[in-house]
């Protein structure tokens, strides 16, 4: 018996050697250690050798398997640092493997082209901070202190006083303090409110507000501006509408819609059968807000205006939820 498994040693040993791919070190395992293989088949014969001779079969039968193991766990790692162990090698026949490209979110790619649109209107962009202060956010907006905007319901409030940011406006204040008229600006950026999310809200989203500042600006140009923009983003056929009124930092004040680009203006569910889809606010600057930056009400006139990028975005892509623009699912951001 000991004689057999010496013998198989041997030819394990040679067979080891010779292996050239994994499925050699496989059929070896098979041959010696599997189920039906040499080894299994000498275990069972073990209760034909005498008693005397038990205990020195038994240890070179113990000591041939533990060596066959060791046998294939090293020609295996032979072969996988060869490279032709698991099928790794690199097969020059083979075409190349392409990285899939990525593309920009939907709400980026809505940004960039606002701003791109405005651009070529003379404005140019504007950035400012996400974590505001209460003057500039408010105060320095015309807003008075028990307006709702400010209540913590409706605003995030830091221990120390300031604020995420409600709106984009702050920036138009931090570029008039720093910067003499004229002024063209529009400043895209993400906002925050406590809003509960729902198909059409969210707790944070986008904006893109703009803001002109020149001698003689009137609600026409505004309207210019925004018939512009809207026939850029939307077609041709897009028309706007201008309904009075308030914000505290604008006077007068409007609420601008657009003809509904879903029905062209006819009707349907998305407008409600009204045939216009409200977008958001606009209107002249309030001469208080020109006295909080230090411009001369008198000598100087201009408009401001905002909207949500993600309204524009459900808008232009027939999105019918606003939390699937944050869901980051690969299905729905693949159609973009």
């Amino acid at each position: 018996m000991i004689e057999k498994i010496n013998q198989a040693l041997a030819d394990a040993e040679r067979r080891a050697g010779e292996a050239a791919d994994a499925a050699a070190v496989e059929q070896l395992r098979i041959d010696y250690l599997g189920r039906n293989g040499l080894f299994p088949a000498i275990s069972r014969e073990m209760g034909q050798v005498p008693p005397e001779e038990r205990r020195e079969t038994g240890c070179a039968f113990n000591a041939g398997r533990g060596k066959i193991q060791e046998l294939i766990e090293n020609a295996a790692a032979r072969l996988k640092a060869a490279g032709s162990g698991s099928g790794d090698a690199i097969d020059l026949t083979l075409p190349g493997r392409r990285w899939k490209a990525g593309h920009k979110h939907p709400i980026t790619m809505l940004a960039d082209e606002c701003v791109a649109v405005f651009r070529r209107m003379g404005f140019i962009v504007a950035e400012g901070p996400e974590i505001e202060d209460i003057y500039h956010n408010f105060d320095a907006l015309n807003t008075p202190a028990d307006h709702p905007s400010r209540d913590p319901q409706d605003t995030f409030y830091f221990a120390d006083g300031r604020i995420l940011r409600t709106q984009t406006s702050p920036v138009q204040i931090r570029v008039m303090e720093s910067h003499q008229p004229p002024v063209r600006i529009v400043a895209p950026g993400r906002v925050f409110r406590r809003d509960t999310p729902d198909a059409t809200h969210g707790m944070n989203f986008h904006q893109i507000e703009g803001l002109y500042v020149d001698r003689g600006v009137s609600m026409a140009d505004l309207k210019s501006v925004l018939q512009t923009f809207a026939t850029e983003m939307y077609g041709p056929k897009v028309k706007i509408r201008l309904r009075p009124h308030f914000f505290p930092f604008t006077e007068p004040s409007v609420e601008y819609d657009f003809s509904c680009i879903m029905c062209g203006g006819k009707g349907c569910p998305v407008c409600k059968h009204s045939g216009w889809i409200e977008i958001a606010g606009a209107g002249m600057v309030d001469p208080a807000v020109f006295a909080n930056v230090g411009y001369d009400p008198e000598e100087w006139t201009g408009f401001a205006f905002g909207m949500g990028i993600e309204r524009l975005a459900m808008l232009r892509y027939r999105i019918p939820d606003l939390r699937l623009l944050y869901e980051n699912d690969v299905r729905f951001l693949e159609q973009f």
